[in-house]
């Protein structure tokens, strides 16, 4: 892919490596590296999520930071993996259906808008959002059991600020006990507002990052147009292609991506924060029945105002960040070692 440098009379070009589409990859080391470099992207954020959950849930609002030094004073460190196990099993095989459905969708999608004659950064952008809102539509089958259970055992613990009346064991426990209590539907509780969380976030997301990453070789590219010029005053001259490194790759892929996940933290976080609740509370003033969402934001704004439903949003936006920077990078490294042919990426 080649970018403009800057303005239309810049003659410089970025030269950056072709983009990876579903064809070119080798699935059986797409899904097993993937497998592999993703659990320790989970294992390095879960605490940050876990944090966050308990935000969530709490009945007063405390810090970040509170909530993470109140957690391993009353319940130690190993607290802030309390559910990991759980949240492991099912984050391999949703994971995995996520990235065949974005892959799938962004190819054809962007095959087909090319060839209905919208412009090429158009036709990434909205080939992007398109595969972000299928890919979470078909992962939340597998993920909105897994929140439930994991973010069950999340919230429990010896300190009062953890809401969850109920003990669990472990995930199988926890399992065997909302089936009991709910049946099968108690494992989707929340899917709805889920999928109207998750899908709206995705497309926002690498619809953003898609513009971002334009925005920031573009920018670049302006960089090195007016150091250009200045070498061209002092009399030497330079190459009108520009070819970036793998580490310059790497870093605008990055700060694309962080600037995206801030951008859908901050746009679904009410909704986020909702579907925590709804997934994590029992119905205690209904008996068995769990609260519905009208109950759950009305009881929101009674504890904190509207801004309650922003309960988390630092933890939510450093952990959507982190993971979203984490994530694209070992996302794209892992498109080019399962590239079949390793020479047409140069």
């Amino acid at each position: 892919m080649n970018l403009g440098a800057a303005e239309e009379e810049s003659a410089q070009e970025i030269h950056i490596p072709a983009d990876i589409d579903w064809e070119m990859l080798d699935k059986s080391k797409f899904f097993l590296l993937g497998a592999a470099l993703f659990s320790g992207v989970s294992a390095t954020l879960y605490p940050v999520v876990l944090v966050k959950t308990r935000q969530q849930v709490a009945h007063a609002q405390l810090s970040g930071v509170r909530t993470a030094f109140s957690i391993v004073k009353h319940e130690g460190f190993r607290a802030l993996y309390r559910g990991f196990g759980t949240s492991l099993m099912g984050t391999i095989p949703a994971r995995a259906l996520y990235m065949a459905a974005l892959e799938v969708t962004k190819s054809n999608v962007g095959s087909a808008t090319v060839k209905l004659g919208v412009p090429e950064p158009s036709a990434a952008a909205i080939a992007n959002a398109v595969a972000g809102l299928s890919a979470a539509m078909a992962a939340q089958l597998v993920w909105t059991p897994v929140d439930v259970v994991s973010q069950r055992l999340m919230v429990q613990g010896s300190h009062p600020s953890c809401s969850s009346p109920c003990r669990y064991v472990n995930g199988i426990d926890a399992f065997r006990k909302i089936i009991n209590t709910d049946g099968p539907k108690g494992l989707y509780r929340g899917f709805g507002i889920s999928i109207l969380t998750y899908a709206p976030s995705n497309a926002v997301w690498w619809a953003s990052y898609s513009v971002a990453q334009r925005l920031v070789w573009g920018g670049i590219g302006c960089y090195v147009w007016k150091k250009d010029d200045e070498s061209n005053e002092n009399g030497s001259s330079n190459n009108n292609t520009i070819r970036p490194d793998s580490k310059t790759i790497m870093a605008v892929q990055g700060v694309s991506a962080a600037l995206a996940g801030g951008v859908s933290a901050l746009i679904t976080m009410p909704l986020d924060t909702i579907k925590t609740r709804l997934q994590v509370l029992d119905g205690e003033e209904n008996g068995r029945r769990g609260p519905t969402i009208g109950q759950t934001v009305r009881n929101l704004v009674k504890e904190g105002g509207w801004l309650a439903c922003y309960r988390g949003l630092g933890p939510r936006c450093a952990s959507m960040s982190m993971s979203a920077t984490t994530m694209i990078t070992t996302y794209e490294f892992l498109k080019r070692l399962s590239a079949k042919n390793q020479e047409s990426l140069m």
